[in-house]
């Protein structure tokens, strides 16, 4: 069904953003529940199908998303839900249980809707690189646009009304995707992690909440919205982030200063197994890809470039990797065809 996903170029995979060396993606998340139904965990199942019903009939009259994708999930088979999960467009949570579910998705894959998951409306927005002001600037057009057409529930005391009490307020969350391999080496990425986590932000893997940082990919995210503003938000994940991107500049520094022939070994070894191997896994790709990328922005590797990385970090995974072939893979298949995509393309 989402074929034409493989073609796109300005997705947030691009590496054309700002700061993208370090900064892969922006996303912002918009909260909302639609006033007078009960949130998604207590809904009966006639009730989120009202709810699906009404986003129904606004969402073709929203500017960006005219000619959008609007689907039940039940309408979407195990695979591609999969398939849109690797490509950050869906959580896990809206994986499963299917039913009274539903997903509005841009065919440029930057918004993305989900219509019953923890609340009624999780309005996504992702670009490219270290740029909060574009992604905001998108998704609170989309709110305001659906807002005529959508009364949601409002507090004038705490704001925004939610399922989750960490999202009451401006029901906002921001977060960057951050690629961190000179912090992971120089064993400094966890004190980080504890400074941050201090600050009240969280961060997750490169598939969201309860993922491992795979890839040496952090995703950084503010914890709460109670009792501050949009622009608060923001600005505070901005300062963290650009304070992050330094440590990591300055940990690719220090490696090329002091440990250079370590480092090259270290990439041109990536390089070699990615060239040669005939079976490799999810978690060993992604783990050579990422010192490939490390080579590439150092400028030891000049054969590739990032974009191409950057999309190899999505391409072997296993629903994708199962589109392109047109059939359900068994894993050592996966290992295979994973392996030979990679040769391939970097040959």
């Amino acid at each position: 069904m989402f074929e034409s996903f493989f073609e796109n170029k300005k997705s947030w995979l691009s590496s054309e953003g700002p700061d993208s060396d370090i900064v892969i993606s922006t996303r912002i998340r918009l909260a909302r529940n639609i006033e007078g139904y009960p949130f998604p965990n207590r809904a009966t199942l006639a009730q989120k199908n009202q709810v699906f019903l009404k986003v129904g009939e606004a969402y073709p009259k929203i500017e960006h998303l005219d000619s959008a994708f609007f689907l039940p999930m039940e309408s979407i088979d195990d695979l591609d839900r999969q398939f849109l999960l690797e490509r950050h467009l869906i959580s896990q949570e809206h994986m499963h249980y299917p039913r009274g579910k539903g997903l509005i998705l841009s065919r440029s894959e930057v918004v993305s809707i989900m219509i019953n998951e923890e609340d009624h409306l999780r309005m996504q927005v992702i670009v490219s690189g270290f740029d909060l002001v574009k992604a905001w600037r998108i998704i609170n057009k989309i709110d305001d646009e659906i807002s005529t057409y959508l009364l949601f529930s409002f507090s004038p005391e705490i704001g925004y009304l939610t399922s989750c009490p960490t999202n009451v307020g401006t029901g906002l969350r921001a977060s960057c995707m951050l690629h961190l391999p000179a912090l992971v080496m120089t064993k400094r990425v966890d004190k980080i992690l504890e400074l941050l986590a201090k600050l009240s932000f969280t961060t997750r893997g490169l598939f969201g909440e309860g993922t491992q940082a795979l890839g040496n990919f952090f995703q950084i995210s503010n914890q709460v919205s109670l009792g501050m503003s949009e622009e608060e938000i923001m600005d505070s994940l901005a300062g963290v982030v650009k304070q992050v991107k330094e440590q990591e500049l300055n940990a690719r520094e220090n490696l090329l200063k002091r440990y250079l022939p370590t480092l090259e070994d270290s990439v041109w070894r990536a390089w070699g197994i990615l060239k040669c191997c005939r079976l490799i896994s999810t978690k060993e790709a992604l783990s050579h890809l990422s010192m490939l990328r490390l080579g590439v922005d150092l400028g030891i590797i000049k054969e590739v470039g990032k974009d191409i990385i950057n999309r190899f970090f999505i391409m072997i995974q296993p629903a994708h990797l199962q589109k392109i072939e047109g059939k359900v893979l068994k894993e050592e298949e996966r290992d295979y065809i994973r392996a030979e995509l990679i040769r391939e393309k970097l040959s």
